[in-house]
Parts: structure tokens; C-alpha cells; sequence
């Protein structure tokens, strides 16, 4: 029997987003700007939810989280690619890229479950607005939270297992720009339809319960809003919900567009370039979304302004 000489894969190389030194340098400072947009929009909302009283409603209280997640997961993601854009070696070690994956696929899993949550909330608050204090009480909230996190474990931490203890014993050039599921099974030296099967039932299945949650309630949410006789009154009632469905339509239509494109070369690079929007675009426009498209936020904004130009002129 003939014995083969196999290398064990310490570390990844990336083939990241671009070889040209000036397309380089200008992702670079395009994508630190959005970074730094990123963290000072969801920092700032969290700020302005935690200090103004008016915004501590369930509402809030998830959209706080939300922007959490977001400046969570596009640190994972947002740091290294820069790094590596004007880096000659883009590599990541075998821990690291798995410490990557995790913590990505956690926020990711997290913010779809998450959405879900605040399609409830907006659902109990149109339909059952008598009810809306008794039913999304404090503990209940809580509840919603803590839930996402251990459901984005449990799927994130299976995903991490599944995938890395697959022999890496040849090719170790990665093409993407972060280490995806993706790209990484296809460097795998043996079969991976187990992992590809598995990640298929576990994405589906988040996919397919947080979806049939925002679907169903705002079906019921339109019927409601339907039965209004005003036109202020629709109006008014709507508004609360745009803000999310915008956030819910760019996510869920960008993950969708990627995740059921058939695997190729040519999808994993078209795939490469949409990953840049859910990686690092979406964080940043959450709490645009929520800030331009949302009144009580812009009058959150306003009174803190306001406050601040009187104690300055007093």
C-alpha cells in the first residue's frame, strides 16, 4: 500500500476583494468609513435608548439589542478585512478562522431570530393594544432576548464543530474575504455532503421559522390596520412597522439572494462581492433606517439636541 505524505493546514490565505493597489486604497478608506459609520450609528442609538425614558418600551429594548448584534458582527468581520486589504499575507490561523465563523454565524443567526421578535412585539402592539403591557412584560421581553443568543449558539456552535473537524490537508487558499462555511467545505479533503446537508436543515430551519413569524404577523398586522377607518389612523399605525420591514426586506433578501444561488466559481465570486452588504453595509444602515424612517427616534434626537443647545446657552 502506497503511503502518502499529507500536510495538516495551520492557517488560511485569503484571496480577499482586490490585487490593484489603488482599488486597495480606496475599499480601504470606503470600508473604514462604513465601519466607523457602523459604530457610531448603533452606539449612538443604544445611547439615546438608555438615557431617553420615552424609548424604554419593548420596542426599544430589542432594537438596543439589534444594534448590539450589529456592531457585534461587523467587528468580526470589519477589523481583519481592512487589515487585509492593504496586507501583502492575508492569512488567518486555524483557530482563528474558527473563532471567526462563530462568532459571525452567532450575531448573523441572532439578528434574524431577533427580527423575528420585534414582528411579535409590533404584531401584540397593533392588534392587541388593551393587552400590549400585560402581555410583553418585562420577563417576557427578557425571554425574547435571551432566546435568539441560545438558538444562534446551539446552530453557530454546531455549524464550528461540523466544519472544522474535517481534515484541512491541502489547498489552504480561501475565496473570500472572511472565512465563510462556503469556501471553507470546499478545501475540505474528504466528503462534506454531512456538513452540507446539516447546513442546509439548521439555515432552513432559522430561515424558515423567523420568516413564517414576520409573514404571519403582518398579515395580521395589515388586516388590522386595514379595519382603521382614518386614513391617519393607517397611517399613523404603519409607520411603526416600516422601519423594520426595510431592515427585515434588506437582510432577508440579501441572505436569500446568496444562500440559494446553485455553488459554482462564478457564484462563489458574485457571492464574494453580495457578502460585503450583509457583512458590512447592513450594520450600518440599521440604525439609519431606524433614525431617518422612525418619529419618536427623531424626536429623541431633537429633545436631547434641544436640551443640550438651552443648558449651553444658560
Amino acid at each position: 500500500m502506497e503511503v502518502k505524505n499529507q500536510t495538516v493546514v495551520t492557517e488560511f490565505l485569503f484571496l480577499g476583494l482586490t490585487e490593484h493597489f489603488y482599488q486597495q486604497i480606496v475599499l480601504f478608506i470606503m470600508f473604514l468609513l462604513v465601519y466607523l459609520i457602523t459604530l457610531v450609528g448603533n452606539f449612538g442609538m443604544i445611547t439615546l435608548i438608555w438615557v431617553d425614558p420615552r424609548l424604554h418600551t419593548p420596542m426599544y429594548f430589542f432594537l438596543s439589542h439589534l444594534s448590539f448584534v450589529d456592531i457585534c458582527s461587523s467587528s468580526s468581520i470589519a477589523p481583519k478585512m481592512l487589515c487585509d486589504i492593504i496586507a501583502e499575507k492575508k492569512g488567518i490561523t486555524f483557530l482563528g478562522c474558527a473563532a471567526q465563523m462563530w462568532f459571525f454565524g452567532l450575531f448573523v443567526a441572532t439578528e434574524c431570530f431577533l427580527l423575528a421578535a420585534m414582528a411579535y412585539d409590533r404584531y401584540v402592539a397593533i392588534c392587541k393594544p388593551l393587552l400590549y403591557t400585560l402581555i410583553m412584560s418585562h420577563r417576557i421581553c427578557m425571554q425574547l432576548v435571551v432566546g435568539p443568543y441560545a438558538m444562534a449558539t446551539i446552530s453557530t456552535m454546531t455549524h464550528t464543530i461540523f466544519t472544522f473537524c474535517l481534515p484541512f490537508c491541502g489547498p489552504n487558499i480561501i475565496n473570500h474575504f472572511f472565512c465563510d462555511i462556503s469556501p471553507l467545505l470546499s478545501l475540505a479533503c474528504a466528503d462534506t455532503w454531512i456538513n452540507k446537508l446539516v447546513l442546509f436543515i439548521l439555515s432552513g430551519a432559522i430561515g424558515v421559522l423567523t420568516g413564517l413569524i414576520i409573514m404571519v404577523s403582518y398579515v395580521y398586522i395589515l388586516v388590522a390596520i386595514l379595519k382603521v377607518q382614518t386614513a391617519d389612523g393607517r397611517r399613523k399605525a404603519f409607520s411603526t412597522c416600516s422601519s423594520h420591514l426595510a431592515a427585515v426586506s434588506i437582510l432577508y433578501g440579501t441572505l436569500f439572494f446568496i444562500y440559494v444561488r446553485p455553488s459554482s466559481s462564478s457564484s462563489l465570486d458574485i457571492n464574494k462581492i453580495i457578502s460585503l452588504f450583509y457583512t458590512v453595509v447592513i450594520p450600518m444602515l440599521n440604525p439609519l433606517i431606524y433614525s431617518l424612517r422612525n418619529k419618536e427616534v427623531k424626536d429623541a434626537f431633537r429633545r436631547k439636541f434641544e436640551r443640550k443647545d438651552f443648558l449651553i446657552g444658560r
